[in-house]
């Protein structure tokens, strides 16, 4: 009889503390309504003490995702519990996840208290946490790094407050695959009341080593929770990526004879709305959901393919959701018609003026380009709904001259505050040209980090979607914009990526 392996979700948490990453509220309720969809068991929906957004985030998405455990991180503090608890009164099923460091460095360094008090307040807030909910989830943070004897202390002490589960905290990617398994599993055997929680792991990528230590953590260790991300997407080097931890388990069945209830087929849907919205592209040999992850160039691997599919297929494409890009509108089609592939696309707008807004967006689209396809619906409804969050500065128009031999130039018409402005500007190229023309107007003084250009489909008539990564004064920031016309799209970016900035949406990134 195979155990169930529980998927716990943390995008919208540890992902988003990626440098740029950060998301609206309600870019965070679609990728939960996705995440649903996909069957994750638990959503760590955010930190509710980290700012008002957050707060704010976990609240809608305990109110609008009701199947998956909607759970909220705190550190081991009243203050934090008690806000964690007030976000996540609406949910169906909820949890709240408090952790406090517990290796020598941290605790001296970091925390600067004892182990005798960092024990005591393990306890205290464990037992507090119990006052709102029977699901308790505790995380000894940089526990890989901690000394065994004073982890066995102190998860005793909190399973003993009715903690339900204990997260086994590979903080710094410290681990190593075999080691960090057989540390969990002397936890196990050590600690007299371990059988009465599920254990669970959560491991960085920073040695490119988290899916195998996650991995060795439930069959060494065994632990049958696995905490994760989508696309890997997380501080520093990432996380363990979602997709990875859920195809070798289903792939080698024979040998992890575990079951998940992961919609496999929701895996590619879920790793591009990511992207999308948080403007971290997929490396083209990325397992699973990279867009090499399924093409085969050797001409010996071409042959085995058509002769048998197995010969250098381990996993089927559509067992993961890749598929043609399917054409599923047109400029003739109607509104009920663009209303339906959003409903089939699991995108839920809250009212008929914002269907109506991203049908007039599809129909100008429909006028450029013949052929639409899912990827470019999920751009223009991303694209709009960029259009009503905190959008002091909005893309109007522009006209740009570019010719061999003479200094690109633009002009660039957007608004601020609502009102238009007029700039120009030269520059290296382009793009290069749009950017020196709205910096003229704003006065930003913004670092450009990134500059990327991707084909959201495929053909020449392709949507291009730009990411725009800009630095100021310590805070990074991503903005997404899309448009046949790359030069528009980054425009677009990058008033998006000022809007971020202007927002100053500050917040605490905890990290376990």
């Amino acid at each position: 009889m195979a155990d169930k392996l529980i998927i716990f979700d943390t995008t919208l948490r540890d992902g988003e503390q990626s440098p740029g990453a950060s998301m609206t509220k309600d870019e965070k309720i679609r990728i939960a309504r996705q995440l649903e969809r996909l069957k994750v068991d638990v959503i760590e929906a955010g930190f509710a003490a980290a700012s008002q957004g957050d707060f704010e985030s976990i609240k809608a998405i305990s109110l609008a995702v009701r199947e998956p455990i909607i759970c909220s991180l705190s550190r081991a503090n009243d203050k934090d519990i008690s806000r964690a608890a007030e976000a996540l009164a609406g949910a169906q099923r909820k949890r709240i996840h408090t952790f406090i460091a517990t290796s020598p460095l941290h605790m001296e360094k970091k925390l600067r208290m004892t182990p005798d008090q960092v024990l005591e307040q393990a306890i205290q807030s464990v037992r507090f946490a119990r006052s709102f909910t029977d699901d308790v989830e505790f995380s000894p943070e940089d526990a890989s790094r901690s000394d065994v004897d004073f982890l066995c202390r102190i998860i005793e002490a909190v399973i003993k407050e009715g903690a339900t589960t204990i997260n086994f905290a590979d903080t710094v990617g410290y681990g190593v695959p075999e080691l960090y398994g057989n540390m969990l599993k002397t936890l196990r055997e050590r600690i007299p009341n371990s059988d009465k929680v599920i254990w669970s792991v959560h491991c960085h990528n920073d040695l490119g080593m988290a899916v195998a230590n996650s991995l060795a953590g439930v069959m060494i260790g065994g632990a049958r929770q696995v905490e994760c991300t989508i696309n890997g997407l997380g501080e520093r080097a990432g996380n363990t990526a979602l997709e990875e931890i859920v195809m070798a388990v289903r792939t080698r069945k024979d040998y992890f004879n575990l079951d998940f209830g992961i919609d496999t087929t929701q895996i590619v849907a879920t790793s591009k709305l990511v992207s999308q919205i948080t403007g971290f592209t997929v490396q083209p040999n990325k397992a699973v959901v990279g867009a090499n992850a399924f093409a085969h160039a050797s001409g010996i691997h071409q042959d085995g393919i058509l002769k048998a599919r197995d010969t250098y297929e381990i996993m089927r494409a559509e067992d993961v959701g890749w598929a043609a890009n399917k054409i599923v509108l047109g400029k003739l089609s109607g509104r009920n018609a663009f209303k339906q592939r959003l409903q089939e696309l699991g995108i839920a707008l809250e009212s008929e003026a914002e269907v109506n807004a991203a049908f007039t967006r599809f129909k100008e689209l429909a006028d450029k380009k013949s052929e639409i396809f899912d990827e470019d619906i999920m751009s223009l409804v991303s694209d709009e709904s960029h259009a009503h969050e905190n959008e002091y500065y909005r893309y109007v128009s522009l006209a740009q001259h570019s010719e061999t031999g003479e200094r690109p130039a633009a002009k660039v018409v957007f608004s601020i505050e609502g009102s238009e402005v007029t700039c120009e500007g030269n520059g290296n190229g382009p793009v290069d040209a749009i950017v020196n023309a709205i910096e003229f107007k704003t006065q930003s003084g913004a670092e450009l980090l990134l500059f990327s250009v991707n084909a959201i489909t495929t053909g020449t008539q392709s949507q291009g979607e730009v990411t725009m990564r800009l630095s100021k004064a310590g805070r990074i920031v991503n903005g997404v914009g899309a448009d046949p016309d790359i030069v528009v799209a980054s425009a677009k970016a990058y008033l998006s990526a000022l809007n971020k900035l202007h927002s100053k949406s500050d917040k605490l990134n905890p990290q376990i």
